[in-house]
């Protein structure tokens, strides 16, 4: 058997590990690379919150991104990640706005292959019916995950049905999305086989992550159980809450007896590259995690929990941590058992964080949970499971009322246009002001200048390590113009 890889990289190894904050210039520089590597394909970053951080904080024009990824690897597919919305937080975008969205991202050829996780927002009952046409209709490949997650509703059953449930949309692949890390070797040998035997021949892949220290465990039980395509991310954006290392998983692959297709001195150099930039900017370098048995308590994702003590801090209660995540475990029961995943993980955080903060449990209800017990997020989410009593209590108060009012999702591309420009607004200015609501933070970041470079040599990257090591010399930009090099510390040349 030939084992593939769908590289994570340059999107969730640095969603988890980098808050999105990995630069245009460190893609550019190694992406030439990467597409000659043997990956099967290569995620790429185009959910709405990457271009909200590529606007806002990074002040980076993200349609130039694209363009460059598309550019640089013209050989391997492009995956990108998404669904019936364009920011996953947001509820009723526009079907016109979700459909210029995907189609201008197939025209630019920076996506072939979108990955649209199903059992989660009851997207298979609401939303796959006219996304998967919509997608194939712009010439995209569409790959459906089942997200994975431990509770009494979860069982190997239950992925068998929703597995099924997925084949009269006829996906190019399935794969199993354990955003958690939370599988184990015990119940891959259970479920894997499970839903390979209800795909109907459809290919299964799996998705996991470092967290609790079982995904390279779990990724070699697959193989070992049949499944022959994995996703894995390049050192330092692998390991912790990111997906194993691909140089790692190959390697075992093959003292398994299994074939691999990809390049591991290319990707060795790549990932010493990525590293020397990671360096040379402060950027977290993914290590393998200890196991946290109470991670399969609360089921909070790693990215989650960072933001988390990021807004305790801010309200004064950073020492309340193990607190919150005590009262997420009830009231994601209280919720139905939602998965763990964007936007329902943040949506469960943020109510047990209110919840602490207030010293009592549901006094202030936020808006999203509401929405749960409306079944705005379907079946899927848990509501049908929720307690009873507390669904009432809850659609019993003033604010449940004005939120039955749904958005319009049938509004016409044109009146949007005009409300954000008028008629000789471009359809990528159009969608950038949609996803920043306005064009102010887009004008601040054209305002500051073309985006930082990274030079694609190893020798540059090796110097560039060689100078982070130096007292006071961080942030290191580095550019090159004609034959001058300059190495930059901040505001001093060295």
């Amino acid at each position: 058997m030939n084992v593939d890889f769908i590289d994570t990289t340059f999107r969730d190894g640095h969603q988890s590990l980098w808050a999105f904050g990995m630069r245009s210039g460190m893609m550019e520089a190694v992406a030439e690379d990467m597409d000659n590597a043997g990956f099967k394909a290569i995620e790429v970053p185009i959910l709405g919150i990457f271009i909200k951080k590529c606007i806002r904080d990074l002040k980076e024009d993200y349609w130039e991104l694209a363009r460059v990824l598309a550019r640089k690897m013209p050989r391997t597919p492009k995956v990108g990640l998404g669904g019936a919305f364009i920011l996953p937080f947001e509820l009723g975008t526009p079907r016109s706005v979700i459909e210029l969205y995907y189609r201008h991202l197939a025209e630019l050829g920076v996506v072939d292959r979108m990955q649209v996780t199903c059992n989660t927002l009851d997207q298979i009952k609401r939303a796959l019916p006219w996304i998967v046409p919509m997608l194939r209709g712009v010439g995209l490949e569409v790959v459906l995950a089942l997200s994975y997650t431990i509770s009494p509703r979860h069982t190997d059953a239950y992925y068998a049905e929703t597995t099924r449930r997925l084949l009269p949309f006829k996906p190019d692949a399935i794969y199993l999305k354990d955003q958690g890390g939370l599988l184990t070797v015990d119940r891959a040998r259970t479920l894997l086989p499970t839903i390979v035997a209800n795909a109907d021949g459809i290919p299964v892949e799996l998705h996991s992550h470092c967290t609790t220290g079982q995904a390279e465990m779990v990724y070699l039980e697959a193989m070992r159980l049949g499944i022959s395509t994995l996703h894995t991310a390049v050192p330092p954006l692998a390991n912790g809450p990111s997906q194993p290392s691909v140089l790692n998983v190959a390697r075992n692959a093959r003292i398994l007896g299994y074939s691999t297709s990809v390049d591991d001195a290319l990707l060795q150099s790549v990932s010493e590259r990525l590293t020397a930039f990671a360096r040379a900017d402060g950027m977290p370098i993914g290590a393998p995690l200890e196991h946290d048995a109470a991670q399969y308590v609360h089921q909070v994702p790693g990215g989650v929990i960072s933001n988390l003590k990021y807004q305790l801090a801010e309200l004064g209660i950073q020492d309340r941590l193990d607190e919150v995540l005590e009262e997420c475990v009830q009231v994601r029961k209280d919720l139905g058992y939602p998965i763990m995943i964007t936007p329902l993980s943040q949506y469960v955080v943020t109510q047990a964080a209110i919840n602490v903060a207030k010293g009592e449990r549901y006094k202030l209800v936020i808006d999203e949970v509401l929405l749960h017990a409306l079944g705005v997020f379907g079946e899927d989410s848990g509501y049908t499971w929720m307690d009873q009593d507390l669904r009432d209590r809850f659609l019993s108060l003033p604010r449940a009322e004005e939120l039955k009012k749904r958005p319009n999702m049938d509004v016409p591309l044109e009146d949007i246009r005009e409300k954000l420009g008028g008629p000789d607004l471009s359809d990528e200015e159009l969608l950038l002001r949609y996803v920043m609501k306005g064009d102010q933070e887009i004008r601040a970041m054209r305002a500051a200048g073309p985006p930082r470079r990274y030079h694609a040599g190893l020798p540059l990257a090796g110097l560039v390590e060689e100078l982070g090591k130096h007292k006071g010399v961080r942030y290191v930009q580095v550019q090159r113009g004609g034959d001058q090099l300059v190495v930059r510390n901040r505001s001093s040349a060295v």
